[in-house]
């Protein structure tokens, strides 16, 4: 166990909970939340996930805090000091590599949003069809080049904020950048507001209309909370390795719960007025970001062609950040695990995570142009890494995280980490540790067999 008295820590508690909530909200908030309630029928949906992340989000988030702060180790040596010589070392382990092969495949769609960036500053989405928007979308994607130069830019610039530390890097991008999304997101959320038959997107996003309710949406709200918080990754756990002793790790998680939620429906409240208004479909899928909402933009301020330029500038930019405070958490999960197990210096481990990410998202990018026709199991590259890490191994590692606190780990020293050492009051820890052992599990096993095609 990594208990040096000389180990950092987040410089404060605001630190702690923005850095936390960073690693929490990226694209799946934006892109994935809104999708997700569209195909599931709107407000009925959201009520569900919102149950889900008060059963199954917060239990297993705080278990994450508890395993990191109490073993002050990277997420490998946590379960290393935890449980030695024994097969629960694996959840560690596989954390670490679920984080690696995500950096590497997120990082091309992150490197899209630069592109899209790029784009809007250059007022090339404007003044195009529906298809010309979605050939320009094809093009660039399928383009060996455009895409991996983006894909490394954006794993640079994660690079250099891993580089400056836990708290000249991670701690201070994070109280910059997460302020700069939520203000983007309350402009982006008037502007939506200001359109014509808003009201309808509104109706659809929060009057639930329970008629919806079936197996599906209940599997449905249950993944997108789990996903949403990052749980099962590592990298909640890697961060409160950083967390003080006196951080209350209750708080911290129902703070990055809420601030992950609020980001999620807030998304929603941008694109679900602004589609109703143009008679877009809310569920328009994958291409919502890069094709039909940039078609919206152009629709919706038809008469106000500025503002439209502005607010997809603005869109892309809040993508970018996004995608840039879990780029960050990602990072630090391996580059930690190299630093500390591999005892190779901090700034050369995260030479080594970036140069082997790089390597990986180069094939990731490329498998949707020349190499489109290599198939892992009959899926593209990208397609196979994404279906592992989401499909097998984030539910997989939840599972485990909830029956190793629950079972395996002493609830002595679960009970030292939440209440800090008795001085907190945890009036329903019997409930916590229930919902680990029996709720949790089973929940999350649901998720898995259903993402797995089994139901």
């Amino acid at each position: 166990m990594s208990n040096s008295n000389d180990r950092v820590n987040f410089g404060s508690r605001i630190g702690a909970i923005l850095a936390s909530a960073g690693s929490a909200v990226g694209l799946g908030n934006i892109w994935r939340f809104p999708y997700e309630t569209g195909n599931h029928g709107g407000a009925a949906f959201i009520l569900l996930y919102l149950v889900c992340i008060l059963v199954m989000g917060l239990p297993i988030m705080i278990a994450e805090f508890s395993i990191g702060r109490h073993s002050r180790a990277n997420t490998a040596g946590s379960y290393k000091a935890l449980a030695p010589k024994s097969a629960w070392q694996g959840i560690g382990y596989m954390g670490v590599l679920a984080g690696f092969l995500i950096l590497s495949f997120y990082s091309v769609v992150a490197g899209w949003t630069l592109e899209y960036t790029w784009q809007a500053v250059a007022n090339n989405l404007t003044d195009k069809t529906p298809d010309e928007f979605a050939t320009l979308f094809t093009t660039f994607s399928q383009d060996p080049w455009r895409p991996m130069l983006w894909m490394v830019v954006f794993m640079i610039m994660t690079h250099v904020i891993i580089i400056m530390g836990v708290k000249k890097g991670i701690e201070q991008s994070s109280k910059i950048m997460m302020p700069m999304l939520f203000v983007l997101i309350l402009v982006l959320v008037g502007c939506s507001l200001s359109l014509p038959d808003a009201e309808k997107g509104l109706t659809f996003l929060f009057k639930p209309d329970f008629s919806k309710l079936n197996p599906d949406v209940f599997l449905g709200a249950m993944g997108q909370a789990f996903f949403s918080l990052s749980l099962g990754l590592g990298c909640l756990s890697t961060y409160a390795s950083y967390f003080g002793k006196d951080t209350n790790l209750g708080k911290t998680a129902a703070s990055v719960a809420v601030i992950d939620t609020m980001v999620a429906i807030m998304a929603g409240v941008i694109i679900f007025p602004a589609a109703f208004s143009v008679g877009i479909s809310p569920d328009a899928g994958p291409s919502l970001l890069f094709i039909t909402l940039p078609n919206v933009f152009q629709m919706a301020f038809a008469d106000m062609p500025l503002l439209a330029y502005v607010l997809s500038i603005m869109f892309y930019i809040l993508l970018a950040l996004a995608a840039f405070t879990s780029t960050i958490s990602m990072h630090e999960v391996v580059t930690a695990f190299v630093n500390e197990e591999w005892k190779v210096p901090r700034k050369r481990a995260a030479v080594y995570v970036t140069l082997g990410c790089i390597t990986l998202g180069v094939l990731a990018s490329l498998s949707f142009g020349p190499l489109n026709d290599f198939k892992i199991l009959g899926l593209s590259i990208f397609d196979f890494l994404d279906s592992l890490t989401s499909k097998v191994m984030l539910p997989l590692g939840g599972m485990l995280i909830s029956i190793f606190t629950g079972w395996k780990l002493e609830q002595r020293i679960v009970w030292d980490e939440i209440s800090n050492g008795g001085k907190l009051k945890v009036p329903l820890f019997k409930l916590y540790v229930f919902i680990l052992k029996y709720v949790a599990p089973i929940a999350i096993g649901l998720i898995f067999v259903n993402e797995l095609g089994l139901f």
